[in-house]
């Protein structure tokens, strides 16, 4: 055991429906872990075609004595759709599961998003575990309660707010993930940083080596923080009547970039990494931050090899057509997260559209 780090554990305070994110390895085998955090008889694991072949099995074996039914989903932000629900409430309704199952989304975001919104409305709520396998998902989605599916019209449109009962996150499960997936969660991970944890940013401009090359004392600590950072978030706004939306920096600007390149070739945190590069150059041009901490954020980004700039084919009109289908939006107005500062996001409406226009036009040959 003294390879390993110890186990951890974050708590998202919200009151009857709190619960623990469990950061550490060999977690996906703990059976007296899993029997623990999944007390159901009945347990639906929901997974995909790349995580099945992997881990799969081995979780079955630990949730030994259960009745487990599973449910295997294609890869990839295409299979989060509403049709894409009904395979698991199918098997759900085959195998007699009643109000006191729980649902376990073994995967990325999509399946964590995915599964959620099937537990958040199968008799009208179960309960449900995420079990993460990508950064991305560790450190953003599988916190937080926010689960769904994409519409063609817009991204996460269709969802529920539901909390999960418990977070596992195995840091064993990164050694599987491609390089481009773990630098898509990187996204994620240095979007707290700006929007408000500038110790946090120093940190990561300091070790990113370390974090690169998957050391686990590096990924234990930079996956805590985040969690950290945003239950801090989710406690003080669940349903994101306010600071919640703090937590889409760069997100305005990135579900432009994916939906106007439909869904799949541009990873979620590639996205979200030109917009938060976007959303820097925004705020420097309003004179908001200086010219030099919006070049220290582009570069810690550049830094780990993510894009610092969207398809220069997406036209302002295109990207205008997209950001006005934000969940954000209030009245007709457009709302950015924008920095007033490195670790100072704010949420605000209050620029001027030319502002806007000017910083689509820089990205674009239309």
């Amino acid at each position: 055991m003294s390879t390993h780090t110890k186990t951890r554990c974050v708590e998202v305070a919200l009151g009857e429906r709190s619960y623990d994110i469990q950061i550490g390895q060999q977690l996906l085998t703990d059976a007296s872990l899993l029997q623990a955090l999944i007390p159901a008889k009945q347990v639906m694991v929901v997974t995909n075609e790349t995580i099945a072949p992997l881990y799969l099995e081995s979780l079955v074996e630990a949730l030994g004595g259960k009745q487990v039914a599973t449910c295997v989903l294609p890869d990839g932000e295409q299979a989060k759709r509403l049709d894409s629900m009904l395979p698991v409430f199918d098997e759900l309704l085959v195998n007699g599961f009643d109000r006191d199952c729980y649902l376990v989304a073994l995967g990325g975001g999509v399946i964590g998003d995915l599964a959620g919104f099937v537990a958040a409305t199968y008799q009208r709520g179960v309960a449900f575990v995420q079990i993460p396998t990508t950064l991305l998902a560790m450190v953003d989605s599988s916190v937080g309660g926010k689960t769904g599916v994409n519409h063609p019209r817009g991204k996460n449109m269709i969802g529920a707010f539901h909390q999960p009962r418990a977070v596992i996150i195995d840091l064993d499960l990164l050694s599987s993930l491609p390089e481009r997936e773990f630098q898509a969660g990187m996204a994620e991970v240095i979007k707290y940083a700006l929007l408000g944890d500038v110790a946090f940013l120093e940190w990561l401009e300091a070790h990113l080596p370390e974090v690169l090359a998957r050391e686990t004392a590096a990924l234990s600590y930079i996956i805590e923080r985040s969690c950290r950072n945003k239950a801090a978030i989710v406690q003080a706004d669940e349903k994101e009547a306010g600071q919640r939306a703090l937590l889409n920096l760069g997100h305005s600007f990135g579900h432009a970039i994916e939906g106007a390149t439909g869904y799949g070739p541009w990873l979620h945190g590639e996205a979200i990494a030109a917009g938060m590069c976007m959303a820097l150059r925004m705020s420097a041009s309003l004179g908001w931050i200086s010219t030099e901490e919006r070049n220290r954020g582009i570069a810690l980004i550049e830094r780990t090899g993510l894009p610092t700039e969207p398809p220069a084919t997406i036209t302002p009109d295109t990207f205008l057509e997209f950001m006005q289908r934000d969940k954000k939006n209030r009245g007709g107005q457009q709302r950015l997260v924008l920095l007033q500062g490195l670790g100072n996001a704010v949420v605000s409406s209050d620029y001027p559209e030319s502002a806007l226009l000017e910083t689509l036009q820089e990205y674009s040959n239309g």
